[in-house]
């Protein structure tokens, strides 16, 4: 059954509102609310959520969409998702992460644009086309703001394109050029190390070898890396940059919590 826009947005709300607690309700008023968060802690408390004009309890129509559907059950003035509803909002959350890393991995829009931007593309993407960005983009772990992105069939089997835009330095093999597209680690030391050498998004990269440790460079100075340092750095490869606008960003995109 083909969803409304507005019944998507709210069953993402509720998905990202109980996804540590997959039994809670969540209030109707809560769900799909809010616009785009202005911290990481709030997108990854589920402030990323795309506005349906004011809170679920005001889309009548789209509640009783979700119940017709069986994809949610009301509980007074909550609303709590079924396993159904739970497997859909999942989807639903994925697509909307991988259009915020497309649009600004690969198509170069800016922040203050991507959350609505994504809002509008996630309800484009369907089934099967997801696998394929998430596949262009290297199985991306975690969207701009650092929430994690639901892997999919494609995460799973590890599958490569024939034209990755973009892939962690670690999967690369020496002699790969690129730009550093965006930077994820949750430990604040190997943070440290990576502004220390440079390895910032923006800056050019090239891998001069993988064994028995990572050697690259950035900008004109080399450096060596563990694998976990290699595997945070996420590179937008050099064929995905021919005709691209070359724009060195003055903002970090560091894409952690």
């Amino acid at each position: 059954m083909e969803l409304s826009d507005k019944a998507e947005e709210i069953l993402e709300s509720l998905f990202a509102a109980t996804r540590e607690n997959p039994g809670a309700a969540a209030p109707l008023s809560r769900l799909a609310a809010q616009e785009s968060p202005d911290t990481p802690e709030e997108h990854a408390a589920g402030g990323y959520q795309c506005q349906v004009g004011g809170g679920a309890h005001e889309a009548p129509e789209a509640v009783e969409e979700l119940v017709a559907a069986g994809f949610a059950s009301r509980q007074g003035e909550a609303l709590a998702l079924t396993d159904a509803g739970r497997v859909e909002g999942e989807g639903i959350l994925r697509r909307h992460c991988l259009a915020e890393r497309l649009l600004i991995d690969v198509l170069d829009v800016g922040e203050e644009l991507v959350h609505q931007a994504a809002c509008r593309f996630e309800h484009i993407i369907r089934r099967g086309i997801d696998d394929h960005i998430c596949t262009l983009l290297g199985h991306p772990r975690f969207c701009p703001h650092g929430t994690p992105i639901p892997p999919g069939p494609c995460c799973q089997e590890n599958r490569d394109a024939a034209r990755q835009v973009v892939a962690p330095l670690a999967a690369l093999p020496p002699g790969s050029r690129g730009r550093i597209a965006y930077i994820h680690t949750q430990e604040r030391s190997n943070l440290e190390k990576l502004i220390a050498m440079g390895a910032l998004p923006g800056t050019d990269v090239l891998v001069i070898q993988t064994f028995p440790s990572y050697v690259f460079q950035v900008g004109q100075t080399q450096v060596a890396a563990d694998r976990q340092i290699a595997d945070s750095i996420y590179v937008r490869l050099e064929h995905a940059l021919r005709g691209a606008p070359d724009r060195r960003r003055s903002r970090r995109r560091l894409g952690r919590r």
